[in-house]
């Protein structure tokens, strides 16, 4: 089971190192993939995070446990305690994206970056993801609001970039005009 020590933290180089292609779909790479997605489940579980001290996270990228590999998981849940959106993608890319931006209000955090980063990550408002799954399949993701945010600060996280990369240096809580606040 992954926990908090597994986590690379920043300014540790590997998070800023653009992560290669998975060329095969081996058990290790599949356990590796259920790992993270493991500790994003159990991150979000009340008990679990407290037992085994998990900040609390929506997904995990490879470079983020140490891993050379473009891939990552990302699990949220619904009201009702059952998975909204559940994904173990393998070398992700961004096929298109919208014009018009959004930003979560509060701004983003990390589970690589120990402290709070004041500032607003403006990112597309819909993106459409092609990825590869664990049994092999080409897939598509259609994204829009929170699922598209969470998407592209993980496909991030492949190309080494970490979100306080986004935010303006000179205006950090300035929303870009056109920009709406995810609600």
């Amino acid at each position: 089971m992954l926990t908090m020590k597994d986590i690379v933290r920043d300014p540790d180089p590997r998070l800023r190192t653009k992560a290669e292609e998975v060329t095969d779909i081996d058990g290790e790479t599949v356990s590796q993939l259920k790992e993270m997605r493991e500790y994003v489940i159990n991150s979000q579980d009340a008990e679990t995070a407290e037992k085994y001290g998990l900040r609390p996270g929506v997904g995990l990228a490879a470079p983020q446990i140490g891993l050379n590999k473009r891939m990552l998981a990302i699990y949220v849940e619904n009201e009702d305690g059952e998975a909204e959106y559940d994904y173990m993608l393998i070398n992700p890319k961004v096929k298109s994206h919208s014009v018009n931006q959004t930003y979560l209000p509060g701004g983003e955090g990390c589970l690589s970056v120990d402290e709070d980063i004041e500032g607003l990550v403006h990112r597309y408002q819909r993106i459409r993801v092609t990825a590869t799954t664990t049994d092999g399949e080409k897939i598509e993701i259609k994204a829009k609001g929170y699922l598209a945010v969470i998407l592209q600060h993980e496909l991030d996280h492949l190309d080494g970039i970490l979100f306080y990369d986004h935010i303006d240096k000179d205006f950090p809580n300035d929303p870009k005009i056109g920009a709406k606040p995810l609600e």
